[in-house]
């Protein structure tokens, strides 16, 4: 039994439960705002928000953080009758006006009328913005003519509308209509204005019933003249017409008359012209046939002597390329015959090179790494052919056909006169020693017969190379 009870209590606590958290699921009707408030979380920007604004939707409302109210929405009608307003004149009007404003749905704005406007009762939200109206009204009749407020309405409205909307947006409300009855001033410049206006109106009005009676005046009497005018041009008309008809018919008659010569004339012409023609076309058939017969005479030449010629041309240049390039062919070969040839002759040069490099580094080694030793060497395996070469110098002076008389009388040296003549021609063959200096060497002393010690054991030394040098070239 007590557990049956328990079960009991259970269920309708659930059932109470959940029908509490039913009723915190709340529908905004179309013509009121839902605004919660409370714990609402934060807005996009990451700032907490007041308050968050349903229109037309519904939300759930969590109970004990969050609470709700609704915002009506239907549009408030505020009179607002100003009075002795300044213009930009300095002239105080009055403007009788009737507005009419409701809570905006836009987003942002609804939430600056949870805000602000919260728990207000109608009458309170209308003084709040009449207080508004009065003062935007006033500040854009500061700015404008009386002029302009009076006869341009739709830009005074504007201005209106411009600044009445952007201040009651702060509030969270929107203007709907804006309707102004009449306009006032103490002075009376509006009624002066409308008088003056009355005035020019009746005075145009009347001007234009003196021009229209003038005018009536003047198209009469210029009917009138209009009328004989055409009257009498009708008789003249008539007179001329009858003059221009009998000169109709004589021209016509002459006309017709050389109308039927000319053409009895022309007829003759054209069989005239028919003949000549008829003979022209029979001279241009002939003209045709002669010239068709001479272009073929030309083309059967031209077949004759020109087609031989080109036939010839092109047997003349096939053979004269193929000669060319035979002799491209030949030239071709040549030309690698003689890179062959010329560089077989350098790879000998280099060879030769190499091996005379070779040769004069192991005689450097033989003259102990020194090089001038080395040159006396090289000199001293030369000598036989300078002294050869000297030797050709003289060989062909037949010395069998020069007569010397010698009268022993010499320059007192105790020569005589044979012996300096063969010295002196002597001198004349380039002696051993300038030979050398002309290559940039010099001889050693112990050539020139000046030999110390110290040279003549060098001069034993080069001589033992030489030697040494020579019994190995007799073994190669």
């Amino acid at each position: 039994m007590g557990g049956i009870v328990l079960i009991t209590i259970i269920a309708v606590a659930i059932f109470i439960t959940v029908i509490a958290l039913l009723s915190r699921y709340k529908r905004c009707p179309s013509d009121k705002i839902l605004v919660i408030y409370g714990k609402t979380g934060k807005s996009r920007e990451g700032v907490a928000r007041s308050a968050r604004c349903i229109h037309g939707g519904a939300a759930f409302v969590c109970p004990i953080i969050q609470s709700y109210e609704f915002l009506d929405l239907t549009p408030m009608s505020i009179e607002v009758n100003l009075t002795n307003a300044l213009s930009k004149q300095h002239i105080r009007v009055d403007v009788p006006s009737r507005f009419t404003v409701g809570i905006s749905v836009e987003e942002g704005i609804m939430t600056n009328a949870a805000e602000r406007l919260l728990g207000l009762k109608t009458s309170q939200i209308q003084d709040l913005a009449k207080d508004i109206i009065f003062g935007q009204l006033r500040l854009v009749i500061a700015t404008m003519d009386i002029e302009e407020i009076n006869s341009d309405r739709d830009k005074f409205l504007a201005n209106v509308t411009s600044n009445v909307e952007a201040e009651l947006k702060k509030i969270g409300l929107k203007l709907i209509n804006v309707n102004i009855t009449d306009i006032n001033d103490e002075s009376g410049y509006i009624e002066a204005l409308g008088k003056e206006a009355a005035a020019k109106a009746i005075n145009d009005a009347k001007k234009s019933v003196a021009e229209k009676n003038r005018d009536g005046a003047i198209g009469e009497a210029e009917a009138k003249r209009e009328e004989r005018i055409r009257v009498s041009e009708a008789n003249s008309k008539a007179v001329e017409g009858e003059n221009i008809a009998k000169i109709t018919v004589a021209n016509s008659e002459a006309e017709r008359r050389l109308k039927q010569a000319e053409a009895e004339r022309k007829a003759v012409a054209a069989e005239k012209v028919q003949a000549a023609k008829a003979l022209e076309e029979a001279y241009a058939a002939e003209m045709e046939s002669e010239k068709a017969r001479a272009e073929r005479e030309r083309a059967t030449k031209y077949a004759d002597v020109v087609v031989h010629a080109e036939i010839e041309k092109q047997r003349v240049e096939i053979e004269a390329e193929a000669e060319a390039e035979k002799i491209r062919r030949h030239a071709k070969g040549e030309a690698d015959a003689i890179l062959a040839k010329m560089e077989a002759e350098a790879k000998g040069a280099m060879e030769i090179l190499s091996k005379q490099a070779e040769g004069f580094e192991k005689l450097v080694k033989a003259a102990g790494n020194n090089s001038k030793d080395a040159v006396m060497l090289m000199i001293a395996d030369k000598l036989p052919e300078i002294a050869k070469i000297q030797a050709e110098a003289i060989k062909n002076i037949k010395f069998d056909k020069i007569t010397v008389w010698d009268t022993m009388g010499g320059k007192g040296d105790g020569t005589s006169s044979t012996a300096n003549f063969l010295s002196g021609m002597m001198k004349t063959i380039p002696p051993m020693e300038d030979v050398f200096k002309m290559t940039g060497m010099e001889l050693p002393n112990y050539f020139k017969g000046k030999v110390d010690n110290n040279e003549k054991e060098e001069y034993n030394e080069v001589k033992v190379a030489s030697v040494v040098e020579d019994d190995v070239k007799d073994n190669k």
